[in-house]
């Protein structure tokens, strides 16, 4: 499938989730219930978030035991952060670029009661934060299809599927290690409908080095009968000679 292609499909998948007929308004991963509110990335329609929790070791109930401090940039429904306080993280941060997003992390982890170690945050990247926040894990499932430079969203919920120029991910790669704790660690979720060589190519131009922790090949029955490698991506800095 050519970039544009793909672009122009996931613009199209973006604008129909949040009319269909089927969008629920509660539903079920790893074995919980969710509320999902309008305007908001719907789980439902799409394998990431089932992946970014088996790539995190948060698909599992009861959660396997972590520890430190979890920010999820993109959050959505807040399904990830919810898991990662679930699973022991003693400071979680969501943030969302959409307001509506920031109040469905808030009111699912008010659901799963996790309100005292969590704060949902309105932030693009990471503007929201306070400039002395730091985490062990930083982690965005990115919306990892490429769209043209110029583009101009409709609605915010467009941004969940789709990067224009790929600025925002240069910004998280350009920003993200200085978000990190002492020792911490900076992933990105991405796939291979997604640009990996201008990926790569941006990194490098930012001093990063993109390491693969974890890859996984799914069949994706919104898109027929494509077979998507989802990976997941740790940032260092670039090694120097």
């Amino acid at each position: 499938m050519s970039r544009i292609q793909s672009f122009e499909r996931s613009i199209a998948r973006s604008r129909a989730s949040l009319t269909r007929e089927d969008r629920p308004e509660t539903f079920t991963l790893c074995g919980r219930e969710w509320d999902l509110l309008d305007e908001v990335f719907a789980p439902v329609y799409s394998p990431s978030t089932g992946i970014a929790l088996e790539f995190l070791g948060l698909n599992h109930e009861p959660p396997l035991p972590h520890s430190g401090s979890f920010l999820e940039v993109g959050c959505g429904t807040g399904v990830i952060a919810v898991m990662a306080a679930l699973a022991g993280y003693e400071r979680v941060v969501a943030s969302d670029i959409s307001p509506r997003a920031v109040e469905n992390a808030a009111v699912n982890a008010e659901r799963h009661g996790v309100t005292g170690r969590f704060r949902a945050v309105h932030s693009d990247l990471f503007s929201g934060l306070d400039d002395g926040q730091r985490f062990d894990t930083v982690f965005w499932s990115s919306n990892y299809v490429l769209g043209p430079e110029q583009y101009e969203y409709k609605s915010v919920h467009e941004q969940a599927y789709v990067d224009a120029g790929y600025r925002t991910h240069r910004r998280y790669l350009e920003q993200v290690l200085n978000r990190l704790a002492p020792g911490g660690s900076a992933l990105l979720h991405f796939s291979n409908r997604g640009d990996e060589a201008t990926l790569h190519r941006i990194a490098e131009e930012c001093g990063r080095e993109l390491r693969t922790v974890r890859a996984d090949t799914v069949r994706e029955g919104e898109y027929g009968d494509d077979s998507v490698t989802h990976m997941l991506l740790q940032i260092v800095p670039a090694a120097t000679v």
